[in-house]
């Protein structure tokens, strides 16, 4: 007589799993997430990934410490978030919503390695061999080392790989995959976590590096289990709407870097270049108007400066619209309290919209002095001081607080040719008298701090 198999219900948004079917997973909350699976016994070879050690425990001082090869990708952009580039045997993560440039990046990217004389595999389960040639002819993407095939079972992506031994492979998507001794479908829960799993093994074991795309739902977060974040070693996210001109690929994770580092793309007619200089493009089309601040922010180790935008309006309708763009709204709500509070300036019952240009967002303390003059001067309909950068934390008293790094900030935006910068006082008294050509304001207060961004005489002609 066979033996019945066993079965679960593994929810597939957080991988919670139980023997019986709930309408509502009780791990995220979700309805109607939980799936039938059947339950796989783990064999020897499919507890771990295969690169624990054998050897006794040692003092963490005694461990020889070897300097990782990284090789470049050919593209700087990527390269500065990966942080320099790609490490042998390591495993990366690349998410973002459908169209918005996953496969394009990746596939350019890897004819650049070939191009270098590094094999690359490129596996793909959305797509045939032909429609990637389409794609890599318009992409310019040929090379000679660029091996391509079209496979969604693992273990002849396995032999494959045995075979051609690359430098670097591609998984397109992860969702696809699937082994042949799980009896559940590609996508589901245990299917990505056990390819991943066996990914893994091979990378660290063969010094393999691995790109594997995912997908992501409709709320934006990673589709399937989110062990699959754990499991890698960096996670690399796409932020930017589908039909934008422009991209942001932003890490989330990363072993073997920072994960404060920001890669800029821009949609073309050859799929995502880079853009080196951003600070140039966010300000490209910029007009003098009254509600517009220069910020100077710092991603990871790169100074950006962009444009902080504020339209503040009076309305008959109760309570009165908070709405932002690429900014936390809780954060403008508290600003909002400190300019009543502090200033006396009657700005809560009005409409207030706020939008970050080029829509990278806004998430350091350094902005919240921009934000703020940004809605006094629309409030007010007066013109900021022209051609300069605000950055600043504001605390709830109305105290303007010091930011980090704040050289590199001025030094970003002196290059821009700005002429003066707003600084809270501390940094003002460590940066006084190394910027001769630019004018350095220092504030203490929030009111300082306004007078000193709009002055008397600027004022804006209705």
């Amino acid at each position: 007589m066979a033996k019945k198999k066993k079965t679960a219900y593994v929810c597939q948004n957080c991988g919670y799993d139980t023997f019986k079917w709930m309408g509502k997973c009780p791990g995220c909350g979700a309805w109607n997430s939980l799936v039938e699976e059947i339950v796989t016994p783990p064999t020897e070879e499919r507890r771990g990934v295969g690169t624990l050690s054998s050897e006794p425990p040692q003092p963490i001082g005694s461990i020889a410490v070897e300097d990782l090869p990284r090789f470049s990708t050919g593209s700087g952009e990527l390269d500065r978030v990966l942080g320099g580039g790609v490490i042998p045997g390591s495993m990366v993560l690349i998410v973002g919503d459908p169209g918005v440039g996953k496969s394009s990046l990746t596939l350019r990217v890897s004819a650049d390695i070939a191009r270098d004389e590094r094999r690359v595999l490129y596996v793909t389960g959305e797509e045939s061999a032909r429609q990637i040639r389409m794609r890599a002819d318009r992409l310019q993407a040929v090379a000679d080392e660029l091996l391509v095939v079209s496979e969604t079972n693992l273990d002849a992506i396995c032999a494959h790989v045995e075979r051609e031994q690359p430098a670097l492979f591609i998984i397109d998507s992860i969702q696809t995959m699937y082994r042949p001794d799980i009896e559940s479908a590609p996508g589901s829960v245990s299917q990505v976590r056990e390819c991943a799993m066996e990914l893994m093994r091979i990378a660290k074991n063969a010094g393999i590096a691995v790109f594997v795309i995912g997908h992501v739902t409709k709320e934006g977060s990673l589709a399937g289990p989110r062990v699959l974040e754990h499991i890698v070693d960096t996670v690399l996210y796409f932020e930017g709407e589908r039909n934008a001109e422009y991209r942001v690929l932003r890490a989330v994770k990363n072993r073997f870097g920072s994960t404060n580092e920001l890669g800029l793309f821009e949609m073309c007619d050859v799929g995502l270049v880079d853009v080196p200089d951003a600070s140039k493009l966010f300000l490209s089309e910029r007009a003098m108007e009254s509600g517009s601040i220069i910020v100077p922010t710092v991603e990871g180790t790169r100074p950006l400066l962009v444009e902080v935008q504020a339209l503040v309006a009076p309305t008959p309708y109760q309570p009165p619209r908070r709405t932002a763009d690429s900014v936390d709204v809780k954060r403008i709500q508290l600003l909002l309290a400190v300019l009543e509070k502090r200033v006396k300036l009657p700005i809560g019952s009005a409409d207030v919209y706020v939008k970050v240009a080029g829509g990278i967002r806004l998430d350091e303390p350094a902005a919240d002095l921009a934000l703020s003059v940004a809605m006094a001067s629309s409030f007010a309909n007066r013109l900021p001081r022209p051609h300069m950068v605000v950055c600043g934390e504001v605390g709830l008293s109305g105290e303007v607080r010091a930011v980090s790094q704040a050289e590199l900030r001025v030094a970003e935006a002196r290059r821009l040719g700005f002429r003066a910068a707003l600084l809270p006082m501390k940094n003002y008294r460590q940066l006084e008298g190394k910027f001769t050509d630019m004018e350095l304001f220092g504030a203490e207060t929030i009111s300082d701090a306004l007078k000193c961004a709009m002055p008397r005489e600027k004022t804006f002609k209705k």
